[in-house]
């Protein structure tokens, strides 16, 4: 099979990382990246049929200065309710979750969009539903992972860290947030009457 390590791949299509079996989705005009796995530079084309064990992508850790930039962001959130917070472009986005299904993809159908070859066109969908709120694989090359552990689906708390492809998105429950405050908020006394 012939390997590819790097340039612009005629044709669409899904390649694995010799190394590490990680596979990243490509049209005709994108670049070869490095994988965002293990930084391998050699590929071969994916095939449907073989299972890959697909592990979780090295993401670097989160940082102080990250955490406190999310720590930021929650506290400026003033409506109850689900929301998704990423980073993109340097600046983090807040996504209020106000639909039963909102889909995160490559896909320019998605709600929640990443133009990068990591993440699959139909990636992953987030339901809401008067039980909860749950993370489904929506048939995804590389997997879904929630807080490191690959999933089929998952029920989301709050505080969850969602990874797509290279992208981590936390899931934020403000309902939730309010009624520990409130809770918190309360006399000894009136905690354990209500």
């Amino acid at each position: 099979m012939e390997s590819h390590t790097s340039g612009t791949l005629v044709g669409t299509g899904t390649f694995r990382c010799v190394t590490c079996d990680y596979v990243v989705s490509l049209a005709a005009a994108d670049t070869l990246p490095p994988c965002p796995s293990c930084g391998g530079e050699a590929f071969v084309r994916a095939s449907l049929f073989t299972a890959a064990n697909v592990p979780a992508p090295a993401l670097p850790d989160a940082s102080a200065a990250d955490e406190t930039r999310m720590a930021e962001v929650r506290a400026e959130i003033e409506a109850p309710g689900q929301y998704l917070i990423y980073e993109e472009g340097g600046e983090l986005i807040v996504h209020e979750l106000t639909r039963e299904w909102t889909r995160i993809g490559r896909s320019l159908a998605a709600d929640v969009r990443f133009d990068d070859p990591t993440v699959s066109r139909r990636h992953a969908l987030v339901v809401r539903q008067p039980d909860g709120v749950r993370v489904l694989d929506d048939r995804s090359l590389n997997g879904v992972f929630v807080n490191g552990e690959r999933i089929e689906w998952h029920p989301l708390r709050d505080g969850d860290e969602l990874v797509v492809g290279r992208h981590r998105l936390a899931f934020v429950d403000v309902s939730a947030l309010a009624d520990t405050r409130e809770h918190d908020a309360l006399s000894p006394a009136e905690s354990l009457v209500g």
